[in-house]
C-alpha cells in the first residue's frame, strides 16, 4: 500500500492552498465575531479552482475525482478557517451523482449551491436513521417521506444549508432510507459559536419533494465521507496551530531563553505534532479506503474523525498555553482555532459519536 500523494493530487493541494492564501479568512473569522453576516464571499473562488464538481463524474459536468481529493480541499480550507460552504455542497453531489439525479451539470459547475441534511445511519444500540437534535445529546429521527413526497420532521445544526439552491434530505420511507431533493428549501440560519461555519436548521413538514432511490449505501457513505471531511478540516487546523506554537516559541524569551527551550513546552508542543500525524495517517488510509477498499472506509472514517478531533482539541488548548497571557485575548488568532474545535467536536454526531462507532465495529469484528 502506497500512500503517498499522485503528481495531480499534490497540485491539487497547492492550488487550493494558494487560492484560499488571496483572502485574509483568519482576519474574516475575527470580524465576523463581531460582525456576523461579514465574512467574505467564498463561492467564486470554488467555482473557479473546480471544487464544485469535485465528486461528480466528468460525464455529468464535474471533476470525475474522489472522496481523498475532496479531503486534501477540506484540509487546506480547515488550515486556514475558510468559511466556504463546500462541505454540504460535496455531501450533497456525492449522493445525488450516485443514484442518477438529472440535473447535476448546473451544481457542478457552481451555478447553483447544494446542502445535504446528513442522517446517522442505525447502529446496534439505535434501529433508526437519526439527526442532530437541536437540543440535548438524544439524537433525533431522520425526516420521513410518504408515497407522495410529502416530507415531515426536521433537522438541526445542517452545514452550509443557509443560502443553499437545493437541499439533498437523507429520509426514510417505510423505514427503507432514500434521498429526497427539495428546491428553494426554507432554512433559518442557526448561530454558532464558530462564525466561519454556516449552519442551519430546516423544518420539513408539509414540503415537498423529489424522491430519489439512493439505497443504503450511497446515504451511509455519505455519512461517513462527511466523517472523514470533518477530521481532514480539523488536520489542518491542527497544522495550522502547531506552527503558530512554534513560531511563538521561537520568538519569545523569558530569562534570556526563547520559551521554546525549556522542556515543558518542548514536549507540549511535541504532543501536538504526534497527535497530528497519528490523525494525517488515519485520514490517509481513510482515503484510499474510499476508493480502494469500501467495506472498510466506514471504520477508517470514524476512525480519522475520532483521532483528528482529539487532535484538534488538544492543540487548540495548547496553542492558547503556549501563547499565555495574549492568547486567550480577543486580538489573538489563537481562540479563533479553539472556537472551531469546540464546534467541529460537537458537529455531525459529534467526536464521541465517531468514537462510540469504532468501538462498535471492533468488538464486532472481534466478535
Amino acid at each position: 500500500m502506497n500512500l503517498a500523494l499522485s503528481d495531480e493530487q499534490e497540485l491539487l493541494r497547492e492550488a487550493a492552498r494558494n487560492a484560499l492564501g488571496r483572502v485574509k479568512t483568519v482576519e474574516a473569522a475575527r470580524a465576523a465575531l463581531e460582525t456576523p453576516g461579514s465574512l467574505p464571499d467564498l463561492w467564486p473562488t470554488a467555482i473557479e479552482a473546480g471544487w464544485t464538481g469535485l465528486t461528480i463524474a466528468e460525464g455529468r459536468g464535474g471533476a470525475g475525482l474522489g472522496a481523498f481529493e475532496a479531503m486534501l480541499v477540506a484540509e487546506e480550507c480547515g488550515r486556514v478557517l475558510a468559511g466556504v460552504p463546500i462541505l454540504g455542497h460535496v455531501l450533497a453531489t456525492y449522493v445525488l451523482d450516485r443514484c442518477g439525479y438529472e440535473d447535476l451539470e448546473s451544481l457542478a459547475h457552481g451555478e447553483r449551491r447544494a446542502a445535504f441534511v446528513a442522517a446517522r445511519p442505525p447502529d446496534e444500540d439505535n434501529e433508526d436513521w437519526t439527526v442532530d437534535a437541536l437540543r440535548g445529546k438524544r439524537r433525533a429521527v431522520a425526516p420521513t417521506v410518504d408515497a407522495s413526497g410529502s416530507l415531515a420532521g426536521g433537522a438541526w445544526w445542517v452545514p452550509d444549508a443557509p443560502g443553499a439552491d437545493v437541499l439533498v434530505v437523507a429520509a426514510t420511507r417505510d423505514g427503507d432510507p432514500v434521498a429526497v431533493v427539495v428546491e428553494e428549501p426554507a432554512v433559518e440560519e442557526a448561530g454558532r459559536y464558530d462564525a466561519t461555519r454556516s449552519l442551519g436548521h430546516v423544518t420539513l413538514d408539509g414540503v415537498r419533494g423529489t424522491v430519489l432511490d439512493a439505497g443504503h449505501d450511497a446515504l451511509a457513505n455519505a455519512w461517513y465521507l462527511a466523517q472523514a471531511l470533518l477530521a481532514a478540516e480539523s488536520v489542518g487546523a491542527v497544522e495550522a496551530c502547531l506552527e503558530m506554537a512554534v513560531a511563538y516559541a521561537k520568538e519569545r524569551f523569558t530569562f534570556g531563553r526563547a520559551i521554546g527551550s525549556y522542556q515543558a513546552v518542548k514536549h507540549a508542543l511535541t504532543e501536538i505534532l504526534r497527535r497530528q500525524e497519528n490523525a494525517r495517517s488515519l485520514l490517509l488510509y481513510a482515503g484510499w479506503a474510499a476508493e480502494d477498499r469500501p467495506e472498510e472506509f466506514p471504520l477508517a472514517a470514524s476512525a480519522a474523525r475520532a483521532a483528528a478531533g482529539s487532535a484538534l482539541g488538544h492543540a487548540a488548548r495548547t496553542n492558547i498555553s503556549v501563547h499565555g497571557g495574549i492568547g486567550a485575548t480577543w486580538e489573538h488568532d489563537a481562540p479563533l482555532f479553539f472556537r472551531r474545535a469546540e464546534l467541529t467536536e460537537r458537529l455531525l454526531g459529534g467526536t464521541h459519536d465517531a468514537i462510540d462507532r469504532v468501538a462498535e465495529e471492533l468488538i464486532t469484528q472481534a466478535g
